[in-house]
């Protein structure tokens, strides 16, 4: 009966990770086949992504399509570019640190109504951030900071569901006893957090981080209703600009093309060299 049994298993065992791999080979196809067609389609003219020669390496002009973008309005690409640089990369940056302090204080404070005003922040993460574009606009407007860098800086400095991550994150790999010993060798509240506290949680803050930055810098509709100066444009907004008006100049697709070939860039990048700290032990940053 075993042997029965165990031949009966093999065949079943094989084609349940013969499925399960192609289940996952066609995932990763349907994930990658959008970048290798923004790749092959980044070396064509105007004349061949009309044709729909996208697939094709004929007529390879990536080297043109990158000078022809540079070139373009004076650089004006490359200043969205480091606009985009300068509101993720901060935003997402401050945004961590802001998340990590608060979920560390709502996992390791008690204080009158915690858990009610940690409700709230739960009430945050339901709301859908276009729904809030309009009323952070209007408040914008009050304290006059609207078309300047400031307007999508600051609403993305508060991200209810990196609080909630951070609590998490706070609970599993942040012992009491550590900050209880470093109390009691004299270290202030501050300087637990800062010595102790973060370092342990550092996979959380990577992690918020890499949240944060992909968002901020996906991010479409808050630069859309807060900045009307090209300057100040992110690249989703500079591209979107450009896409609009390939309609009626098709000369602008390979630009936009090419420009979101390389937008992908600083996510691919961000994503290869954090991930490395999502596997950080426990003990991250302990006293030695």
């Amino acid at each position: 009966m075993s042997r029965t049994a165990t031949g009966h298993r093999r065949p079943s065992v094989w084609l349940s990770k013969t499925a399960v791999n192609g289940a996952l080979l066609l995932a990763v196809g349907y994930m990658l086949f959008p970048l290798v067609w923004l790749l092959t389609a980044a070396t064509k003219n105007t004349g061949d992504l009309l044709a729909g020669d996208a697939f094709s390496f004929e007529g390879f002009d990536l080297g043109g399509n990158l000078s022809r973008l540079a070139a373009y309005n004076d650089g004006v690409y490359f200043h969205w570019y480091l606009n985009s640089l300068l509101y993720a990369g901060v935003g997402a940056l401050a945004c961590s640190l802001i998340s990590v302090a608060a979920g560390y204080a709502f996992d390791k404070y008690d204080f009158p109504g915690k858990e009610k005003l940690f409700g709230v922040v739960l009430l945050g993460v339901l709301v859908p951030t276009t729904a809030l574009a309009l009323p952070m606009y209007l408040l914008a407007s009050e304290i006059g900071i609207v078309n300047t860098y400031w307007a999508v800086l600051v609403p993305v400095l508060v991200n209810p569901f990196g609080v909630y991550l951070a609590r998490v994150f706070s609970a599993g790999y942040i012992p009491d006893e550590a900050l209880e010993a470093a109390r009691i060798d004299g270290a202030g509240e501050l300087r637990a957090f800062w010595s102790i506290g973060l370092r342990m949680v550092m996979p959380g803050f990577v992690t918020v981080f890499l949240f944060q930055f992909t968002a901020i810098w996906n991010n479409f509709f808050l630069p859309l209703v807060m900045l009307s100066d090209q300057k100040l444009f992110p690249l989703s907004l500079g591209l979107y600009a450009w896409n609009s008006n390939a309609h009626a100049e098709p000369d602008y697709y390979p630009l936009v093309v090419t420009g979101s070939l390389l937008a992908v860039v600083p996510l691919v990048v961000a994503f290869v060299s954090l991930q490395r700290h999502w596997k950080a032990g426990l003990t991250a940053g302990s006293v030695k």
